[in-house]
């Protein structure tokens, strides 16, 4: 006896089987091209939300990677400028020793105004976004508002020369840590300051002006201006290596930054990236199934009973 011929239930598994074929090599084809596993959430299944929680954390890394290079070179500029205003401060002391040396004063008041003025100068820098560097929270306007050392003189007291807020400026690193990085132009500038209006206003009082030869009161009192001329270059000096410190950590931050990014990074293409060999030989794989199936259903369709019945 003959069994039945189930023509039609053929037709349809064969054609589930090309439809499957035909999948699977779009697939394949898509992940060879795009180099991904798959280009929608639906395709990456189960691991969705593993993927986004750690490109959501590569970004953060990235981010404060930026802020922190931005107080890195923030610090660098500090580190140049105080290391300036420490010169300045030496170049104060040398010329209050030559004038004592020389026994001759007539250009020191020249000299103390051009250190004044380049001190200023330096304070009342901007950083990159225009924003003045040492004005702490007031970082619009400038930290220091007098023009010139005879301006400086006239104030009740040095502290008035400075416009500058209280609040140095800090920069969150991640993991709730956050690293101060703000210097302001008061701490710099005070004792520095307080020396050159200490020698404008000897030389515009009862015991100047400073000339060719000196008194010994102006003798005795430019002694005591080597003095504070020499703390003043200490202390800008003790400034400088707090903030060469500063420059140091945030560069070692920088390097975590870079490594946790790099980890985070790559768990995302463990995710997401396909091994290009094993994508390649799966789609050749799945061509040859394509082909297969077509071939097949092809046939199908010269298929009758008579392929069934015995010969006559």
């Amino acid at each position: 006896m003959i069994g039945r011929v189930a023509t039609n239930n053929q037709a349809q598994i064969l054609l589930a089987q090309l439809m499957q074929n035909e999948s699977n090599l779009n697939t394949s084809q898509q992940q060879v091209s795009s180099g991904k596993v798959a280009s929608t959430y639906a395709g990456m299944g189960d691991k969705t939300a593993v993927l986004e929680a750690a490109r959501s954390a590569a970004a953060q890394s990235d981010a404060l990677q930026s802020s922190t290079q931005l107080a890195v070179n923030q610090a660098d500029l500090q580190d140049s400028q105080t290391t300036s205003l420490a010169n300045l401060a030496d170049q104060l002391r040398q010329a209050v020793t030559k004038a004592m040396a020389d026994d001759d004063s007539s250009t020191l008041m020249t000299q103390a105004q051009s250190i004044f003025d380049q001190a200023k100068q330096i304070l009342n820098s901007k950083d990159a976004n225009g924003n003045y560097l040492y004005g702490g929270e007031k970082d619009t306007s400038p930290p220091v508002n007098v023009n010139s050392l005879s301006d400086l003189a006239a104030l009740p007291g040095v502290s008035d020369a400075f416009s500058n807020g209280t609040v140095k400026k800090s920069i969150n690193v991640g993991g709730g840590q956050t690293v101060q990085v703000g210097m302001l132009a008061s701490d710099l500038g005070t004792k520095l300051f307080q020396s050159l209006a200490d020698i404008a206003n000897f030389n515009a009082g009862s015991n100047g002006p400073f000339g060719t030869t000196l008194s010994s009161t102006q003798s005795d009192f430019l002694t005591t201006q080597v003095k504070a001329a020499q703390a003043a270059n200490q202390d800008l000096n003790n400034q400088a290596a707090a903030n060469g410190f500063t420059y140091n950590h945030l560069n070692d931050v920088i390097d975590q930054q870079k490594a946790t990014s790099t980890l985070y990074k790559g768990f995302v293409s463990n995710l997401e990236d396909v091994d290009m060999g094993t994508a390649i030989t799966q789609l050749n794989q799945n061509q040859v199934a394509l082909q297969a199936a077509v071939q097949v259903t092809a046939q199908l369709s010269k298929v009758s009973l008579l392929n069934y019945l015995p010969a006559a």
